[in-house]
């Protein structure tokens, strides 16, 4: 459904000057639904991104972004930057402007078409949010599981987006013939903080139940526990009440990563930290006042309250694809030959290269 009664000119004097760059600009739509969000409808000249790896078994990865912004606004997200190319800010704007790729299926499916796709995996999520709240009036991620699915294609859906269970039966169909994960993004268990810090988002407790059903459908779902926040979700307690929530919600593995914030983003979540929680601000200035990763003191020290609790609630570390983000696991370590025969990389040890690694574990190699 288009909104052509809101349909905005973008040459109205309101209009943003690096919408410009956007040559294949359909139209900026306000609608009541979404206030103060403006949605700019582009036709998409490609769907999906090569996105350049470390060498190995997984030399590069494939993503697709249907959406470029996200209403989430979650104050820490390390993708805020890409609103930079629009000449647009990387905080209320990220939010608020909205691109919106309306072709993005039909083009994904002509790529898919092609006798040079390798049906490498492709990772959904780990950019900006698939499922966020426009997915609901754009409806673009049916037509994208559908053209995955027929092409043989395996993929991973990441999402804090409780709508993805409106896809579950088409998810669930194309789990029988391509390898497919599907993780939630669920790292604040307090409501208030969590209302603060990712105002757009479902809440917890309905993304829990997301996780509860898709695995009623008999489909894995991993829990990314990212990012954790110093002092503020990295108590025992914390901790620990987030554990057994996703293991009663039936989550298959979780992964974790301390709070990382790249240049930008950290001025945006600063100034989010001053205005709520000033106490915390001389701490954090310490943590990532000259790098984006927190001390590396801090990350072993996370990793060793983490270890245990894990393993005390019987869950298993989940393993995240060291080039998309993504959760790594069937669909992203196996493709299609020329055939259509399912075949597996081999691990990157057997070539030579070093052994992929746990979430956690890497992030104390930078």
């Amino acid at each position: 459904m288009r909104w052509s009664d809101q349909e905005i000119s973008v040459e109205q004097t309101d209009a943003l000057p690096g919408l410009a760059k956007l040559n294949n600009l359909v139209r900026s739509v306000r609608t009541p639904e979404f206030a103060g969000v403006t949605f700019h409808e582009v036709l998409a000249k490609s769907a999906l991104n090569k996105v350049p790896g470390g060498g190995g078994a997984l030399p590069f990865g494939w993503t697709i972004n249907p959406y470029r912004g996200c209403s989430h606004a979650c104050v820490y997200c390390f993708a805020r930057p890409t609103h930079r190319y629009l000449d647009l800010n990387m905080g209320t704007d990220f939010d608020r402007e909205i691109v919106v790729k309306v072709n993005v299926a039909e083009v994904l499916r002509k790529e898919l078409a092609k006798a040079s796709w390798g049906r490498h995996p492709v990772a959904l999520g780990t950019n900006t949010d698939p499922y966020q709240r426009a997915e609901g009036r754009y409806a673009l991620m049916p037509g994208i599981i559908g053209a995955l699915a027929d092409s043989g294609t395996p993929f991973s859906i990441l999402t804090k987006g409780t709508l993805l269970r409106r896809d579950l039966d088409l998810i669930a169909d194309a789990a029988t013939r391509v390898p497919v994960d599907l993780a939630m993004s669920i790292a604040v268990y307090d409501d208030e903080l969590q209302h603060s810090v990712e105002p757009g988002t479902p809440s917890t407790k309905a993304r829990l139940e997301t996780v509860r059903a898709v695995r009623e459908r008999g489909l894995d779902c991993a829990v990314f526990m990212m990012p954790i926040l110093p002092y503020l979700t990295d108590t025992r307690a914390h901790l620990d009440a987030a554990l057994s929530a996703a293991k009663q919600a039936g989550a298959t593995s979780v992964l974790y990563t301390a709070l990382h914030l790249r240049q930008g983003v950290k001025a945006w979540f600063m100034l989010w930290l001053e205005r709520e929680h000033p106490e915390l601000l001389p701490k954090y200035e310490a943590m990532y006042g000259k790098q984006a990763y927190a001390p590396l003191e801090y990350r072993k020290w996370l990793a060793a309250r983490m270890k245990p609790l894990i393993a005390a609630h019987g869950l298993r570390r989940g393993e995240e694809d060291p080039v998309t983000g993504g959760v790594r696991s069937a669909a992203l370590s196996a493709k299609r030959d020329g055939d259509g025969n399912r075949v597996r990389f081999a691990p990157t040890a057997e070539l030579g290269a070093p052994a992929p690694v746990m979430a956690e574990e890497r992030l104390t190699l930078f």
